[in-house]
Parts: C-alpha cells; sequence; structure tokens
C-alpha cells in the first residue's frame, strides 16, 4: 500500500519530504512485526542484536564498549542490556584476565540455543518476500546505502 494511504494524507512537501515520512513509517512497521517475533522470546530487540554480536564474537569475549560500537540501535544502553541478558542466563560477564579494569562478556549455551531456535523459526526474508523479490531487496538496500552516504 502507498504511504499516502497508509497514513491517510498526501500533503507532503515534496519527494524528499515523502520518502522520510515512509522510511520512518516502515521503520515502526518492521519494528512491529520484529517485536511479535522477539516477545516469544522474552527478547528486545536490542537484547538479541547483542546476542546475534556475541554469537558472531563466539568463543572470543566481547566488551561492552565493542558492543555499543557494533550495535544497530547506537541509542541503547548496552550495560544495562547486558545486565539483562546475565539476569536471563542468556550471557555471562566476568572479568578480564589480562587488564582486571575490563569486563568480558560471552554469549552462554542458553543464548546460543534460543538464537538457534530463533533461526529456524524466524527467517527474516520469510516477511519480506511476501512482497518484494530479492533483486528488489538488494536495490532496495542499495538505496538505503547511498542515502547514508
Amino acid at each position: 500500500m502507498h504511504i499516502d494511504q497508509e497514513i491517510l494524507s498526501s500533503k507532503f512537501e515534496d519527494n524528499y519530504h515523502k520518502a522520510v515520512v515512509n522510511i520512518t513509517y516502515t521503520y515502526g512497521w518492521i519494528n512491529n512485526l520484529l517485536r511479535a517475533e522477539f516477545e516469544k522470546y522474552n527478547l528486545t530487540y536490542q537484547q538479541f542484536n547483542i546476542l546475534r554480536i556475541l554469537r558472531g564474537q563466539y568463543p572470543k569475549p566481547a566488551t561492552v564498549n565493542l558492543l555499543k560500537e557494533r550495535m544497530i540501535d547506537k541509542m541503547s544502553d548496552a550495560s544495562r542490556i547486558v545486565d539483562r541478558l546475565v539476569q536471563k542466563g542468556l550471557v555471562t560477564r566476568c572479568t578480564n584476565e589480562k587488564d582486571r579494569r575490563a569486563v568480558d562478556i560471552r554469549i552462554s549455551d542458553e543464548g546460543m540455543e534460543v538464537l538457534s531456535k530463533m533461526d529456524v523459526e524466524f527467517i527474516t526474508r520469510d516477511f519480506l518476500r511476501q512482497n518484494i523479490s530479492e533483486e528488489d531487496a538488494g536495490k532496495l538496500s542499495d538505496l538505503l546505502d547511498k542515502l547514508r552516504g
């Protein structure tokens, strides 16, 4: 459906304004789809993002600073998110052996198991392919990269 039909307004200053509204609206639409999937595992998108980063680092540990650098949502409080994941048993935290001031964060076996289940049950492309082809998804990604410069 076109953005003007979705928001019931066609009053855009120009196509740049329309594109910004459309990107913002689509961000919310995707977030709602993802939120429903993450809630099945009692996770937020930010927690999921950290688990994915830690799985990519495995078996090497990560620091909170590394997590902050690599997170998609740069406004997130990585320390608090890690605290919640520790409480859930999905990550572990321990003092770095070489630098006692640093804290190593690793994904736990339980965290790996949760991600493995999610890999099977929730495949991102499934909700995109209903409306756009893989070629169009590539073009969209290229346009978004171009937008960010």
